[in-house]
């Protein structure tokens, strides 16, 4: 155990990559924090991450990747260095808007999106309306119910409810985040400490994000607004990898296989281990199959123009 989780002193800054580099895409009255790394002259891959989740969360990747991609991740509103809604506009349609804004923004064609949980559902819905604007879509385990029913669904739920407001300290705040993330490692216990919390001027600790807008949208939602991923994943016409966890509870395997005979656009894996977030849990077979599925599109698509 490190000094700073016995002392309860705050976490070590994350180290930024080289070559880093952030910025600001207004999107209405909400600013998005954008964080890109690589030649923006490679091609493009949109990272988005999950529900608690922030842009930081993809430096593994982009460490891997930003040799020969544009890598460009950001904060959803709300979170992380990005502003507010100020009117608690939580829900899929904000999240596509802020997506098509960065795209736009950073004058992108045609790239690769990856999606994590939430950004993953944000990911179908820009997939399927969208056909013609991304070579691959990746998503990280989500499926169509995910977000609706069973035991992940019931968790995320009960977690928002049961969240807390304000931490006596870091001791506190790490505590709370290894019960509720038992089985990832130390380093993503003091990332999250680090992306998600502060310090307030009486020593206590509070989120950074816009915590009681965002469990107001997974407790007691609008039904109206619940996207309905059924008919969205079936629908999606580009090459499409669910990578999921054995462990996981919320990627239904059921489902995935129900999708993948609707749609032969869709495939899937399953880490061994890993449990929703995989990214953080099996990195390197994260990677890896990230990788293989890339290469395959790109070698599918120089076949289509040679033909």
């Amino acid at each position: 155990m490190s000094a700073s989780q016995v002392s309860g002193t705050a976490p070590l800054p994350v180290n930024l990559l080289d070559g880093e580099r952030t910025r600001t895409v207004a999107n209405g009255d909400v600013n998005i924090h954008v964080r890109e790394w690589g030649d923006p002259g490679n091609p493009a891959i949109v990272l988005l991450h999950g529900l608690r989740g922030y842009s930081g969360t993809w430096r593994n990747l982009a460490r891997a990747l930003a040799d020969r991609f544009h890598m460009i991740a950001f904060d959803a509103r709300g979170r992380g260095e990005s502003a507010w809604d100020p009117g608690q506009n939580y829900y899929t349609d904000a999240y596509v808007s802020d997506l098509e804004a960065v795209v736009a923004d950073c004058a992108l064609d045609r790239f690769i999106l990856i999606g994590h949980s939430m950004g993953g559902t944000t990911s179908y819905v820009y997939a399927a309306n969208n056909p013609g604007r991304l070579h691959a879509l990746i998503v990280e385990d989500i499926t169509a119910g995910s977000s609706v029913s069973g035991a992940g669904f019931e968790r995320i739920v009960a977690e928002m409810k049961a969240l807390p407001t304000r931490f006596s300290g870091w001791a506190d705040a790490r505590a709370y985040w290894r019960k509720l993330r038992p089985n990832v490692s130390d380093a993503a216990i003091e990332e999250r400490l680090w992306e998600s919390m502060r310090a307030t001027d009486d020593g206590a600790v509070i989120w950074r994000y816009d915590a009681q807008g965002i469990a107001q949208t997974r407790v007691s939602p609008d039904p109206a607004r619940v996207i309905d991923l059924w008919p969205v994943i079936a629908s999606i016409a580009v090459p499409t990898y669910i990578i999921r966890g054995s462990r996981s509870d919320f990627c239904n395997l059921e489902a995935v296989h129900k999708l993948e005979a609707q749609n032969t656009m869709l495939r899937h894996a399953t880490v061994d281990g890993a449990s929703h977030y995989v990214h953080d849990d099996a990195p390197q077979e994260f990677l890896r199959l990230v990788e293989g599925f890339v290469a395959g599109v790109s070698a599918g698509t120089r076949q289509e123009q040679q033909a």
